[in-house]
């Protein structure tokens, strides 16, 4: 929303600061961007001329299929012979030549119809948006010799007709630079356009509105970028061109004044626009946490409570951590305990009976007979010898099996 001020300065023919006018309460509507989007999205689909392929695009010729048993597609061919064409695939869209894939008509829906309400809202948004100073440099416009946004200039202007006087006036009150950039940014298009009608590209610069056309139009028509709207014909294709709010407007004293009577006030309405109000503000200080910090709502709200900060345990898995696996069963610890106490004695028995074994002594393993042990050993005394074993333990077994050198 523009900033609320009760006055705006109509600026002279020659730059000087004159009388007063009071702001219309169209510059105090809710900017919305959202709006103004799509309202102008819709109505720059209503200029679209209708467009399509010919009906008999990729279907002159008669072209018909040679049938399965030829080793080739089901494709029409072209009849004939002689020539390259003959044989060649037809009619479909993978063909040299074919129609193209669902052919372009020129019944579809080009255009959109848009809501009345909705209309003058997203119009209303956008007048309210030209009088921001940061939303107009924003949008790329040269403002800052600018005196005052809104820019409001002497009914005088109304009756220029030479484009040269036109271009004093812009002068005079700061808005040429705009112009110049406008003019300056003249382009040739890159692409087929260029050959369409629409060969260059230009930029946008101030929007000139007038309440009677003296002669204005024909004055500022010849300006390169600079545009002319009458105060009751206002256009969001102009006051929002691509969408974005923000345009420099340059208004007459007249149709400054007239804003009032054609759009009307929150509470009036409108002369032109049968039972149209302005659209009020939900908030009329969009400022929230200034809102909330205030000394009149911070001495009415409750403290805050003091909740207690409540984290999710980490999930572990019981197979693999203990503590996890005790908490769904208890006896798992004894269990473990026992594993752990039984491993160590098997490793404590392990380790003696290979010490003893090393140093010759007997092994509490049961004797055998003679013959058994005769026939054991000679087993062993084979096996080490054929397959060469050298291991760690090899004078060990050698020494027990008698084969030692």
């Amino acid at each position: 929303m523009a900033a609320a001020r009760p006055l705006v300065t109509v600026q002279g023919l020659d730059g000087a600061a004159g009388e007063q006018s009071a702001l219309p309460a169209v510059f105090t509507a809710p900017i919305r961007p959202d709006i103004v989007r799509t309202v102008h999205t819709n109505m720059a689909k209503n200029s679209r001329q209708p467009y399509a392929v010919s009906m008999k695009a990729g279907h002159q010729t008669a072209a018909e299929s040679w049938g399965t048993g030829r080793a080739v597609s089901r494709i029409p061919r072209v009849p004939g012979g002689g020539t390259h064409r003959a044989g060649q695939g037809a009619f479909g869209n993978m063909c040299r030549g074919g129609h193209m894939f669902a052919p372009t008509k020129v019944w579809r829906r080009w255009h959109r119809k848009i809501n009345v309400n909705q209309k003058r809202y997203a119009v209303a948004s956008a007048l309210a948006a030209s009088a921001v100073p940061a939303l107009v440099t924003a949008r790329g416009h040269r403002i800052e010799q600018v005196p005052e946004v809104p820019l409001v200039i002497s009914d005088a202007a109304q009756s220029i007709t030479k484009t040269s006087k036109a271009v004093e006036v812009l002068k005079a009150v700061g808005a040429l630079p705009d112009a110049t950039k406008a003019r300056d940014s003249k382009a040739l298009r890159a692409g087929k356009g260029k050959m369409r009608n629409r060969r260059y590209t230009l930029r946008k610069g101030p929007l000139v509105v007038f309440a009677s056309d003296d002669g204005i139009s024909k004055a500022f028509r010849n300006l390169a970028g600079v545009e002319v709207a009458s105060v009751e014909r206002l256009n969001l294709l102009q006051l929002a061109p691509g969408g974005h709010l923000g345009r420099f407007v340059v208004w007459t004293k007249g149709a400054f004044e007239a804003l009032d009577r054609v759009y009307g006030t929150t509470t009036t309405a409108s002369e032109q626009k049968k039972g149209y109000k302005l659209p009020r503000p939900i908030m009329a200080n969009a400022d929230v946490a200034r809102l909330i910090n205030s000394d009149e709502v911070q001495s009415v709200v409750r403290p805050p409570k003091e909740a207690a900060i409540k984290s999710r345990p980490l999930k572990k898995n019981p197979l693999k951590n203990l503590g996890a696996l005790v908490k769904l069963n208890p006896h798992a610890i004894v269990t473990r305990r026992n594993a752990v106490l039984a491993a160590d004695r098997r490793g404590k028995a392990r380790a003696e009976k290979l010490a003893k074994l090393r140093a010759g002594e007997p092994s509490g393993a049961p004797k055998r007979s003679k013959d058994a042990a005769a026939v054991g050993k000679a087993f062993y005394k084979q096996l080490i010898v054929d397959s060469e074993y050298q291991g760690e333990d090899y004078e060990v077994f050698s020494k027990w099996l008698g084969v030692s050198e």
